[in-house]
């Protein structure tokens, strides 16, 4: 495993971190029991994973209470999320405050090492700033989370426009934002200013259906080169993105996908889910892989630099909402 630096906070985590939501759900999603998942989050341990990342909406927190509990936890870094919705109607500070109460029972610690707001769309940053940050703040005076981020609403911000704001507000520790070959506007409006100003960055999207499932990604494809996004060429191979994979390369797409999320600059972990221990390793192993070569690397840039929003959505929609951004 590596491990860097969380931005300018004293975390440092594993570049490789679980995240529990998802399509997975720890395996929640697909059929595993409680016990087969608390494994794979002890064989994650095991493998070196120091970050965990789950969130009151994804009904995970008590199993990862569970499979910590038997851990030494000073060795790992516990994210979790609240929402900001109550129902249809905005939360304030008095509900997030309850929110975490909720997640240190959920989580069964006295303190959480990054508290995030989950998904938050820009039309309600202001508020946010407003009623929800000095709750957060006070929490932190009291001992009860170490830092603070925010994630965005990928599927509906995804030009980062809240992200925007919020990494030069020096109020947030760390973000989570969506990063992947297709969806790559961050190089330019995100990164920058995490690396001056010491953010720290936990990637989400990076794999996902796009990558993950063929025909999606041929249906993805076929519908950039429809709508002229991308180079015709790309649309008349079954395996569009086979350029990536040969002896010096990439061992798959997803080996791929992995990679160059993992080293662009700025990136400082890669989020994966997963409930199987064969897939555990696996990821694992591609996350801490060497670069892809340059010129790989370089051709994706010149593909697919200015695409925005592809794969962001679900997988009945093929493109997600792709289209080029300045």
């Amino acid at each position: 495993m590596d491990y860097t630096s969380l931005g300018n906070t004293d975390l440092t985590v594993s570049v490789a971190g679980l995240g529990m939501g998802g399509n997975s759900r720890a395996g929640r999603n697909t059929g595993r029991t409680e016990a087969e998942s608390i494994a794979v989050i002890h064989k994650a341990i095991d493998l070196g994973v120091t970050l965990f990342d789950t969130a009151s909406a994804y009904g995970t927190e008590e199993l990862l209470g569970k499979a910590l509990k038997s851990q030494d936890r000073t060795a790992l870094v516990v994210s979790s999320k609240a929402t900001i919705w109550k129902g249809m109607e905005p939360k304030g500070g008095a509900d997030i405050l309850e929110d975490i109460e909720n997640t240190l029972v959920a989580l069964q610690t006295d303190v959480i090492d990054l508290y995030q707001l989950h998904a938050v769309p820009p039309a309600r940053y202001d508020q946010v700033l407003t009623d929800i940050l000095p709750v957060l703040q006070q929490a932190q005076r009291d001992g009860k989370i170490r830092y603070l981020g925010i994630t965005e609403t990928a599927p509906k911000d995804p030009g980062h426009e809240m992200l925007q704001h919020a990494v030069g507000d020096k109020v947030w520790n760390v973000v989570m934002l969506a990063f992947h070959m297709m969806h790559q506007n961050a190089r330019q409006t995100i990164f920058p200013t995490t690396v001056k100003n010491g953010v720290g960055t936990l990637l989400m999207f990076v794999l996902r259906d796009l990558f993950s499932r063929p025909d999606f990604l041929r249906e993805t494809i076929a519908t950039l080169v429809a709508n002229g996004e991308i180079p015709a060429h790309l649309g008349e191979s079954g395996t569009p993105l086979d350029f990536l994979v040969h002896n010096s390369g990439a061992t798959s797409i997803t080996d791929a996908a992995y990679r160059f999320a993992r080293h662009e600059q700025g990136a400082d972990v890669v989020l994966f889910g997963t409930g199987n221990a064969d897939h555990l390793e696996e990821n694992i192993r591609s996350i801490t892989a060497p670069p892809l070569p340059a010129k790989d690397v370089q051709v994706l840039y010149n593909l697919f630099g200015r695409l925005e929003g592809v794969g962001l959505r679900h997988s009945d929609t093929p493109g997600g909402g792709g289209r080029p951004h300045a």
